[in-house]
């Protein structure tokens, strides 16, 4: 078979085939041209999910005609000399124009910064036509028509156009997060106009404007760095966790990244806070020398690789952790706005309860119980109201103001004071701005998990050994990385050692798993070091049954509590890290400010 070369358009079409995927790959392509040429002021236009118009309008530096007829060439870029190793803009590769002028209709109409007149281009299908003067405004506008018209077998394989719409979407909410100085516009006929007005160096408002302002309210501020990485942005409280991992947001030297290391990481950090199934929202940027980490992975620039993952994975788990264990354990105010919406009652329900005839007080089903022979000496309001009691609530004695533990200044501990259990299973307490509604049995489950995880990881696990040990076959190369964590494994209790080429010896499990399938753990090792370069999985096992036995041997629903009981329930759980998620991830109290108790009474 005869080798020839191929023409310049099928070269093109072939890296539009990697470069652009989708009207949302040349969205990214496009704006982050604006953004390494200086704008302030992105504006993002569409028409049929961008398969019908794209146009990017931006404030930048702007091009001469000689610049736009070399931006429309292959390989041809300003933002890189000769190191690939120190790459400090966003784009490098000088495929993106030609790429999309192959497969589509594209016209770029610029002007510098300084010239009179401004310049245009067009590139259909390939076809580049000599660039003519035209009027133009300083910067750049990017028109891409009928993208892909050039493949139509690409074009099928697009999705509706409501579909691609969110996708770009989603690369500017992305973009205005990475960089926040920058104010960003997408409108078009097909979507509602989306504004990100610029915020200075405000990170935290940016993100209070692509993800809402609930963020702001529920994140912890991350500032960590250890040798030539640094680690900042903002990570949500356990309790604030979404139902996918759209909430998640990674930048690296401002690049948006989508990088499984950066993810596992985070699930990492988030180990035993949040519930199976549930993702938390943060948004974190990795600072670091160009030079320790390739960005040229892939043509989309969306994966990245670290010279030293372990030190970037360790970077990110400690500093969230750290942030979790400092103020984590508050509760998301979006637990209040549940109740709140709990409280209100439902339109229709209010209409059909509503009594038809006027109101009295001695027909109203709503009137105070009436009072007791007893309590005739208080007023009607006060005797009504003591005379109450929720037959499934426990009326707990009056607190002694003598009582260290019975009658605390609620203002004095951020959980308040005990003031009743209901249902055998809640606590009520008093804070000086509202009150805490506490789980009794999640909360102690977390505390009892705690003590057990902190003796696993301040002396090592008990051991168990093989009276014959288990051989296990893997590739030497699992071999090789199973070895040298060995000293890891053998303080969680596992013992082994390399038994030939390709062979690994159990001579030792730990005792508190008890007859386990030594095999199989070996063969989840080897695979999480191959993937991860981490092996947590006998940590993670070892934690499961400590998650179990604390749950088994924490106080249980349905036994009552002495005011006191409560009270040191509620200042250990202010003392334990972690207390305010239960070992499950769910939520181990509730709190609801005065503000929102006034609200529901029609008080404020």
């Amino acid at each position: 078979m005869t080798i020839r070369h191929l023409s310049e358009t099928l070269i093109n079409q072939i890296a539009a085939g990697e470069v652009i995927e989708r009207p949302a790959s040349a969205v990214k392509e496009l704006v982050e041209n604006a953004i390494d040429a200086g704008a302030t002021r992105v504006e993002i236009a569409t028409a049929g999910g961008g398969k019908t118009l794209l146009r990017v309008t931006d404030n930048g530096s702007g091009m001469t005609p000689e610049d736009l007829e070399m931006a429309v060439r292959r390989h041809c870029t300003s933002k890189l000399a000769d190191d690939l190793l120190d790459i400090r803009t966003l784009g490098f590769r000088g495929e993106a124009l030609p790429s999309i002028g192959s497969v589509a209709k594209l016209t770029l109409l610029s002007r510098p910064a300084g010239a009179s007149e401004g310049a245009e281009i067009s590139v259909t299908g390939g076809r580049i036509e000599p660039a003519r003067p035209a009027a133009a405004n300083r910067g750049t506008a990017v028109e891409v028509r009928d993208l892909f018209f050039a493949t139509p077998a690409r074009l099928k394989f697009l999705k509706s156009e409501k579909a691609e719409a969110a996708a770009i979407s989603d690369v500017v909410r992305r973009m205005a997060l990475a960089f926040p100085a920058v104010r960003f516009v997408l409108s078009g006929a097909d979507r509602s106009t989306l504004e990100f007005p610029s915020t200075g160096g405000d990170r935290l408002a940016r993100i209070a404007q692509v993800l809402g302002r609930d963020f702001r309210d529920n994140a912890i501020e991350i500032d960590a760095a250890r040798e030539e990485v640094r680690l900042t942005g903002f990570a949500g409280v356990p309790t604030y966790n979404r139902g996918n991992s759209l909430h998640q947001f990674a930048f690296v030297n401002g690049r948006p990244v989508q990088d499984k290391l950066v993810w596992s990481a985070l699930r990492g950090a988030y180990a035993e806070t949040i519930p199976q199934g549930r993702y938390p929202v943060a948004v974190l940027w990795i600072d670091i020398d160009p030079a320790l980490v390739d960005v040229n992975v892939h043509p989309a620039k969306s994966d990245v690789r670290f010279r030293d993952p372990g030190l970037v994975r360790g970077l990110i788990v400690g500093a969230i952790r750290e942030a979790l264990a400092r103020e984590g354990d508050r509760a998301a105010t979006t637990g209040a706005a549940g109740m709140m919406r709990a409280f209100r009652p439902q339109a229709p329900h209010t209409a059909a309860s509503r009594p038809a005839a006027p109101w009295t007080a001695a027909a109203s089903p709503y009137r105070p119980l009436e009072p007791r022979a007893d309590e005739a000496g208080f007023g009607e309001r006060q005797a009504g109201f003591s005379a109450f009691a929720e037959p499934s609530a426990r009326s707990e004695p009056a607190f002694d103001p003598a009582t260290p533990s019975g009658h605390d200044e609620p203002a004095r501990h951020p959980l308040g004071a005990a003031r009743a259990q209901i249902h055998a299973n809640y606590i009520v307490a008093q804070t000086d701005d509202g009150l805490v509604i506490v789980d009794q049995h999640a909360a102690h489950e977390r505390l009892v998990f705690e003590a057990m995880r902190t003796a696993l990881d301040t002396r090592p696990v008990p051991a168990q050994a093989l009276l014959i040990p288990e051989i296990v076959d893997l590739p030497e190369e699992d071999c090789d990385r199973l070895v040298l964590h060995a000293a890891d494994f053998s303080r969680l209790g596992l013992g082994i050692e390399r038994f030939g080429p390709g062979a690994i010896a159990v001579r030792e499990t730990p005792a508190m798993l008890g007859e386990m399938d030594a095999a199989g753990l070996i063969r989840q090792l080897a695979d999480e070091l191959a993937e991860w370069d981490t092996a947590s999985g006998l940590k993670n096992r070892l934690d499961y049954l400590a998650a179990t036995m604390a749950c088994h041997g924490s106080v249980r629903s349905g036994r009552r509590l002495r005011p006191e009981e409560m009270n040191a329930l509620l200042r250990q759980m202010e003392a334990t890290p972690g207390s305010g998620q239960c070992n499950h991830g769910r939520p181990t109290y509730i709190e609801l400010k005065l503000a929102d108790i006034e609200r529901l009474f029609g008080r404020s």
